[in-house]
């Protein structure tokens, strides 16, 4: 299936959230995830499953001042 993550169209089969977030190789402790303009909180990922044309954004903290 085709969805969008991070503004750039992907290609998975993977089915659930938590699964793009290890297949793409993010640090799923470290990273905010929202799908549609939604929060999804890290215990939701799992059980929520991707369906082709969602718009996914996984977003890390950044540091500075």
């Amino acid at each position: 299936m085709r969805i969008e993550l991070n503004g750039h169209s992907v290609e998975t089969s993977v089915p659930t959230l938590a699964a793009l977030i290890t297949e793409q190789n993010y640090e799923a402790r470290s990273v905010a995830s929202a799908v549609d303009g939604q929060f999804v909180p890290r215990d939701a990922r799992a059980d929520f499953n991707l369906t082709a044309g969602m718009k996914i954004e996984l977003l890390s903290p950044m540091q500075g001042g």
